[in-house]
């Protein structure tokens, strides 16, 4: 069983409300969810000696969490990842959002889910916060109610996210966390055994957006189909680092996408999810320009992220998997993420 604890985090500026934290304990995980973007502050794992360490990259105040950083941890909206050049038409009528990651729109624009205040709710074993995203909001079409509940079982993490749109728009939610298993504030990710459950990646230009082509892994640097130590990996393919859609298997069932495992302190983590990709991103924009948790600085590689998500410019490329929500229906989408030690 999970307990939940609340208190407050911070005051926003100018009367902007209260950030509270929320606190999921079992016996095997403890997790800090702020209601400022949903965004996960903290999670402590125990590793093979029950030693329990915090395993996600981010801050101890709120100030950290309002100056501009990388989305440690937040809730991402309404469209996860690029859209090119910040257009895309619905049912011909055309959109224009902000570029905010020159030419593209990124994570939901200037303001997006993870730079707002969301209502919270306490269950039994987690936190559901919900907020309604009002029509024409950073430029997306339509109003957008939104829930989203995490809930600790044992050493299992679940992020459930729930949708329902007044007219077409495009919606991608994901989880934005930063993870380094030897605990946050290690300088780097290279020994971590990473593996990915997919045959085929996307391509991407210069500016990271998806060409069109469905490539195979097979005989490239995305073969992660066994698990690769990922300091080698990367130099063995002299690669900067991975910032790729992974593409997963169809279903809409849970289905298994990633599994990470730190030889030296035991952990294992192992991504499920209901999406059909999932965004490996290595951490390659971190500079160690931020002060982090614990006097902690956060250089390029300190974390790795495994967003689960839809693809990326999905709502421009009409072969990719359908992006829009219409009046009537709901967009339902879990990713487990679940912790262990071998």
């Amino acid at each position: 069983m999970a307990s939940v604890t609340r208190a407050v985090f911070g005051e926003l500026p100018s009367g902007g409300g209260t950030v509270e934290k929320f606190q999921l304990q079992s016996d095997l995980l403890r997790v800090h969810i702020i209601s400022w973007g949903c965004t996960i502050t903290a999670l402590e794992v125990k590793d093979r000696q029950g030693r329990a360490s915090d395993v996600v990259l981010g801050f101890a105040e709120l100030e950290g969490y309002l100056q501009k950083q990388p989305y440690f941890g937040a809730v991402i909206g309404r469209v996860a990842n690029r859209i090119a050049k910040g257009t895309f038409k619905v049912d011909g009528k055309e959109y224009h959002l902000a570029i905010n990651k020159e030419p593209n729109s990124l994570h939901g624009g200037v303001r997006g889910f993870d730079k707002v205040l969301w209502t919270p709710r306490v269950l039994s074993n987690g936190v559901q916060f919900s907020r309604v995203s009002p029509d024409g909001e950073e430029g997306y079409p339509g109003e957008l109610k939104v829930w989203v509940t995490y809930t600790l079982d044992g050493g299992e993490l679940v992020v459930n996210y729930r949708a329902q749109a007044s007219q077409a728009t495009p919606v991608n939610l994901t989880n934005h966390s930063y993870f380094n298993l030897a605990g946050q504030g290690s300088p780097n990710i290279y020994d971590h055994e990473v593996t990915i459950e997919a045959d085929t990646y996307l391509p991407v230009d210069e500016t990271l957006i998806p060409i069109g082509e469905v490539a195979l892994v097979q005989g490239t640097a995305f073969d992660l189909r066994k698990p690769v130590e990922l300091g080698k990996h990367l130099q063995d393919f002299q690669l900067n680092g991975f910032d790729h859609n992974f593409c997963l298997k169809g279903s809409k069932e849970k289905h298994f996408c990633a599994r990470v495992h730190h030889a030296a302190s035991g952990r294992v983590l192992d991504v499920y999810t209901t999406q059909p990709g999932v965004q490996f991103y290595t951490g390659n924009f971190l500079d160690g320009t931020l002060k982090g948790k614990n006097g902690a600085v956060y250089p390029k590689h300190s974390g790795f992220c495994l967003e689960t998500q839809n693809w990326p410019d999905a709502v421009n490329q009409p072969h990719f998997p359908p992006v829009l929500l219409r009046p009537g229906e709901e967009y339902d989408h879990t990713t487990w993420f679940k912790f262990s030690v071998a």
